[in-house]
């Protein structure tokens, strides 16, 4: 994993990152949209994010294929916030499952701090269990537990919300 290439997101980037991103509806374990999202509808949020502090990044192999995308985004919307961001990891679907999520995690963790990232915050539907490992082996723990909040196919689902510290 070591030949993963991140670089910030461009504009023409946006459908890639909505297709990887709808991908992932179906299975009711990544995502609280239930159909299929449009480029147009995720352009407010794409402009949200900025290189400097809340960047998106496209992730590469070695063969410059696209194998996902990573966002930090704002946590809440207030200034006071400004050192929390929440952290969203979307893989191809033909790349799950391979040792990619820890190898863009442990990227992020690296480079959060140079984007003045002080508290890292995961959103994961509690039955999402490769996902909360995932989190949990890179020390993150959970910080709340909002119960049956969601409702995905007539049945309600738990979020977690895991965080971790970066800096003391």
């Amino acid at each position: 994993m070591q030949d993963l290439r991140y670089r910030d997101a461009v504009e023409q980037d946006l459908e890639k990152i909505v297709a990887i991103y709808n991908s992932t509806i179906a299975s009711r374990m990544v995502t609280a949209d239930t159909e299929p999202v449009t480029v147009a509808s995720r352009q407010k949020w794409f402009s949200e994010h900025n290189p400097t502090l809340r960047p998106l990044w496209m992730i590469s192999d070695a063969d410059n294929r696209i194998v996902g995308w990573v966002s930090f985004q704002d946590f809440y919307g207030r200034p006071a916030y400004r050192g929390t961001a929440e952290i969203s990891i979307y893989l191809d679907e033909s790349c799950r499952g391979k040792g990619y999520g820890k190898a863009v995690l442990a990227h992020c963790l690296n480079e959060a701090p140079k984007h003045e990232i002080k508290t890292l915050l995961g959103f994961i539907f509690s039955h999402n269990l490769p996902s909360i490992k995932l989190f949990q082996h890179f020390g993150f723990t959970e910080w709340a537990h909002l119960p049956d909040i969601a409702v995905l196919d007539e049945q309600e689902r738990s979020l977690s919300i895991l965080g971790k510290r970066l800096v003391p």
